[in-house]
């Protein structure tokens, strides 16, 4: 009659000596805000937006036309730009990309069906209609309430058609182009706050070495004027990834005749183009490798800012990483050069750790463009005919979004390391910053994808206020949100609890977290 309560016993302690085992392998970390030595302001531009004509991306995504059986307004998606104006779009970059450097304005403005079609040479030799142009699309960024970014032609465009594009948005005057923008439907003139002068010069934009991008970029930005109280700042093309030669020569030869270069930095799991990886078809090693390729966004803004920082030392000129997030192969059954990808818990980790670096790196990095905004990349949006779905990416930007114009403050933490083969990474990555009503905010991911993570946050000065947090994790690494299922990955309420001046918070693995106190 005994050997059934001895069972239970042994059941009993085997679960208590697992709960034990658990508790001894969960990571023990200590962070410690250093709010008393502010650092600078967060710009709201860190969390912009790039929308490039490229597969789906302008079309069906943000453009279906006024005659679409697709609930839009005035053409534009509804769904979409309802989802977009609840993430509050700081500043939006068209047209591309390496499509900029062979768009002609002219050809995007009138009568739609009068527009000339032609074929994007870029983007699988699909057609272009020209259908989305500079109406629709600086209409389309004051429905969203953002900024509007314009990358200009250099690469197959002159002088002149710049010039006379920025004239076109920005004259109040009665000249020839302002007339021909009223004849088109806008009288006012639009806000321009950035201006491009091409893009990628080092590679689509014009194969062209460092000297030879930076006279063309003198020449193009000296004839790029606009009213006094609507001048744009003038963006000069800058680096790809690691290469600080090509800015070195850039602020050398022109910074005076620039407000901010840029630096494209994307995430590829294997390092190579031709055979990236699957977005959601992955294990472990790929995991990691993801996440330390990510990772090194901080080394290369430190490079880069540090050859700034020798020609521009007053900080003046800003530096724009307005392409970056990852990059794997496209989805089986779609065009590849349409550039369509799932987004999984992965991009969710990828995302948060971009962030926490620029924030890390708010006195120079003082806007950045994910790629891209809908159905291309490292989307916020997927959509599919009348159906769309918010990806894990989207909703790591909505629970950033405290981060936006507050301060950056330094932190120090001890964390064990994560590690997997001859990779290993910090198990646990974070920022902090304080907002304008004094609560300061921790991003934190939890890049481990097994170990639960127990944080000790404290403060270097008193702290007050009820603490709040939210987290956003999932079953697997390689878990996604369908259009079936588009509710897989949400953010959820997070525990947090005070124990004297400091907070407790446990991370779940594989997980993003915002915490605020």
């Amino acid at each position: 009659m005994m050997k059934p309560i001895v069972r239970m016993l042994s059941m009993t302690s085997l679960l208590w000596l697992a709960v034990v085992a658990q508790a001894q392998t969960a990571l023990q970390v200590e962070l410690t805000i250093r709010d008393d030595t502010p650092q600078a302001r967060i710009d709201p531009n860190v969390y912009g937006q790039f929308a490039e004509h490229l597969g789906r991306g302008i079309y069906e995504g943000i453009w279906v036309g006024p005659a679409s059986p697709i609930p839009n307004t005035r053409g534009y998606r509804t769904d979409v730009l309802e989802a977009l104006k609840k993430l509050g779009i700081p500043v939006l970059r068209w047209p591309g990309g390496c499509f900029a450097d062979e768009y002609h304005w002219r050809d995007g403005i009138g009568p739609r069906e009068q527009r000339p079609v032609h074929v994007n040479t870029n983007w699988g030799g699909v057609e272009e209609s020209n259908a989305f142009g500079t109406h629709e699309f600086l209409d389309f960024a004051e429905l969203l309430g953002a900024k509007a970014y314009v990358s200009g032609n250099v690469g197959s465009g002159t002088p002149q058609e710049m010039a006379e594009w920025v004239e076109y948005i920005t004259s109040q005057t009665n000249s020839a182009l302002a007339q021909l923008r009223r004849k088109n439907g806008r009288d006012k003139p639009w806000p321009l706050p950035f201006f491009g002068v091409g893009n990628e010069t080092w590679g689509c934009g014009g194969s062209m070495r460092p000297e030879h991008s930076a006279d063309l970029h003198k020449q193009f930005a000296t004839f790029i004027k606009a009213p006094q109280d609507n001048k744009p700042l003038i963006v000069a093309s800058g680096a790809n990834a690691s290469n600080t030669a090509w800015t070195e020569v850039l602020l050398r030869e022109a910074v005076k005749h620039m407000d901010a270069i840029t630096l494209h930095y994307y995430t590829i799991p294997t390092g190579r183009w031709d055979k990236k990886g699957s977005a959601t078809q992955f294990d472990e090693s790929e995991w990691i490798i993801t996440l330390s390729r990510t990772l090194r966004m901080d080394e290369v803004l430190a490079n880069h800012t540090k050859i700034m920082d020798k020609y521009d030392p007053d900080k003046r000129v800003g530096l724009f990483v307005d392409e970056w997030g990852t990059w794997y192969d496209t989805e089986p059954g779609t065009k590849p050069d349409f550039l369509y990808q799932q987004n999984s818990l992965r991009d969710a980790l990828v995302a948060a750790i971009n962030l926490n670096v620029f924030h890390k790196h708010a006195e120079r990095v003082r806007m950045t463009n994910i790629a891209q905004m809908v159905n291309v990349l490292q989307a916020m949006i997927l959509t599919q005919g009348d159906q769309m779905v918010l990806t894990p990416t989207y909703h790591v930007f909505e629970m950033y979004k405290p981060f936006r114009g507050a301060t950056s403050l330094p932190t120090e933490m001890t964390s064990p390391r994560y590690e997997l083969g001859d990779i290993d990474v910090p198990a646990v990555h974070a920022s902090a910053a304080r907002d304008t009503n004094g609560r300061v905010h921790v991003g934190l991911a939890n890049l481990d994808p097994h170990r639960t993570a127990t944080l000790t946050i404290a403060r270097a000065s008193r702290s007050s206020g009820a603490p709040t947090g939210r987290v956003l994790t999932a079953p697997t690494m390689q878990s996604f949100n369908s259009f079936e299922r588009p509710q897989t990955l949400v953010p959820a309420p997070l525990e947090v609890h005070r124990q004297g001046g400091r907070l407790i918070v446990t991370l779940p693995p594989k997980s993003v977290a915002v915490v605020s106190q």
